[in-house]
């Protein structure tokens, strides 16, 4: 649960944090089974770890996570953000679309017709 005070055996805590996954050059390669897979790994590392995943999404060329840890593993927070950063993986998907439209390069002169070089 989002906002939730967690309980250790000596210590009460929230700490989320945003994590982003991207693989090497930013390759268009997070599809299909491959997404799957990674979707249950990412799960099961975390279920593991007693990490809670508040948030996920992913996207062709990256990963967006908002995660719960417990305070033993020692990371930077999300601090008063965490709001804006689940709107912002909530959009990820259809922003990066967005900007894969506005920068298709064209093959072809859409004046002259010639392949462009």
């Amino acid at each position: 649960m989002k906002n939730e005070i967690k309980q250790t055996a000596h210590s009460s805590y929230r700490c989320e944090y945003h994590i982003v996954f991207a693989p090497k050059f930013r390759r268009k390669v997070i599809y299909g089974e491959l997404k799957r897979d990674i979707g249950a790994i990412l799960r099961k590392l975390c279920k593991e770890m007693k990490v809670e995943i508040i948030e996920a999404e992913a996207c062709p060329d990256h990963i967006h996570m908002l995660v719960s840890i417990p305070p033993y593993m020692s990371v930077d927070t999300v601090g008063k953000n965490e709001k804006k950063i689940r709107e912002y993986i909530q959009n990820q998907l259809e922003e990066d679309f967005a900007k894969d439209q506005i920068s298709m390069k064209e093959y072809m002169d859409p004046f002259t017709g010639e392949k462009v070089k």
